[in-house]
């Protein structure tokens, strides 16, 4: 179809004159779709919400969430002063700083009485409103710098979301990396800096997008243009886990610690050998998750250093959060949700969508179910089939990773005045905007 349209003179280009939606229209459009997104989320939670998330149902009605399961197993009714203070130590164990505080401070507003399972239905419901609102920030920010503004469905209508996103508090950590892209895109690069910095608070993997940032400003010959920035996203990363570290040690490196020593988890294909009978030792398993960031920053270099064009910087983030995931310690449920944004601004095809989101939702079901069969084995899904589906999924978020390579490798024609190439427009760009390209690197 794309070659028959050249007779009338090509495919319409992204920027072509046409009946656009207005923006508020847009945003009304997309909100009402990411309410039903979140409504659905929810709904999906409501067996659970009866028995406050307690018992063999979570499992066998796919309804766990790791929310209330946090409420209940540590002392977050504290409160943030006694979180901070640290007493017996961190309170919640294996989070991000940030995160961890956020965490204390939702249930510190969690209302008193009752029973404990009626207090952590009551800390989801709050939560539930606070990733509602989380989410309607990622879909505006990411239809406020597309280039197709209804590129947020990605996010808004994903039944990732509706799976994985409200098991969590990763949707913090996913927002402030969207806003610190999107301050980039804007050129506010102080502000940019400071909200991947706490990004990086909250979760790991925004540590990638600032690698590609500086990568792409090493082509573009403007490493420069990203020194304030690097600059406040590191200390303000820094600045917030070194005064949680003097007010409690065990908050602030109690994540890290437990990463280290921790051994292979859930959908983490070092985890087949242990499903076959044959654990991998910790240590080995921690060196295969260095070697899987090390991977990943070279595969990145090579992606936005050697292209025809030059990458955008959805496209070099996606391609190395995605083989970040596929060889961590553990690939969680709700760990798939980083890609969403990093989607929509790739403007990635539904179909390539969907056949990621069936493996997921998949992978969803049989890691519950698998989990349930350490109590009634005879009901559960045996390991192989775990295994099974658990690759899947592996294979499925390689298989995004290699449809947005392959497109950015595509050769384009020579750069242009954007240094992207003929048709090719960064849209997440910021101050590389209009750059030629200063460095490529060709192998032979």
């Amino acid at each position: 179809m794309r070659a028959a349209s050249e007779v009338i003179g090509g495919p319409r280009g992204r920027y072509a004159a046409g009946r656009e939606l207005p923006w508020v229209l847009t945003a009304a459009v997309l909100s009402a779709l990411t309410a039903v997104t979140a409504g659905l989320a929810v709904l999906l939670r409501a067996p659970c919400l009866r028995t406050g998330f307690t018992g063999d149902t979570q499992f066998w009605s796919a309804c766990y969430a790791d929310l209330p399961a946090a409420y209940r197993d540590a002392n977050l009714k504290a409160g943030v002063a006694a979180y901070l203070q640290g007493g017996d130590g961190a309170p919640v164990t294996g989070q991000p700083p940030l995160t961890g505080l956020v965490l204390t401070a939702v249930a510190s507003i969690t209302p008193d009485g009752g029973p404990l399972t009626s207090r952590a239905s009551w800390y989801f419901a709050l939560w539930s409103v606070l990733l509602t609102l989380l989410l309607l920030v990622i879909v505006w920010l990411v239809a406020s710098s597309a280039a197709r503004p209804f590129s947020a469905a990605h996010v808004a209508l994903s039944p990732v979301v509706v799976l994985a996103g409200f098991i969590s508090a990763d949707l913090l950590g996913v927002a402030l990396a969207s806003a610190g892209m999107w301050a980039w895109s804007r050129r506010h690069r102080t502000l940019a800096g400071v909200l991947l910095g706490l990004a990086i608070g909250a979760r790991s993997y925004p540590v990638l997008v600032l690698v590609a940032i500086v990568l792409l400003a090493l082509r573009a010959g403007r490493v420069r243009e990203t020194g304030r920035t690097v600059g406040y996203a590191l200390l303000t990363a820094g600045a917030l886990l070194s005064a949680l570290w003097m007010l409690n040690h065990g908050a602030a490196l109690s994540p890290y610690e437990g990463w280290v020593s921790a051994s292979a988890g859930y959908g983490s294909p070092w985890l087949l050998p242990q499903l076959a009978g044959h654990p991998l030792p910790s240590g080995a398993v921690t060196a295969l998750a260095v070697v899987g960031w090390l991977v990943a920053l070279l595969v990145g270099a090579v992606l936005a250093l050697s292209s025809a064009r030059r990458p955008t910087l959805a496209e070099v983030s996606l391609v190395m959060v995605g083989i970040v995931l596929v060889t961590g310690k553990s690939f969680t449920v709700q760990s798939s949700v980083w890609l969403l944004p990093l989607i929509a601004w790739c403007a990635i095809q539904w179909r390539d969508h969907l056949i990621w989101a069936g493996a997921e939702a998949l992978n969803f079901v049989a890691v519950w179910l698998t989990i349930a069969a350490t109590t009634v084995p005879d009901r559960g899904l045996p390991a192989p089939w775990y295994a099974f589906f658990s690759m899947l999924r592996v294979v499925a978020v390689l298989w995004l990773v290699a449809v947005v390579w392959l497109r950015a490798r595509e050769r384009r024609g020579g750069g242009g005045a954007d240094g992207h190439g003929a048709g090719e427009v960064d849209d997440l760009a910021g101050p590389l905007a209009g750059a030629e390209d200063g460095l490529i690197v060709r192998f032979s």
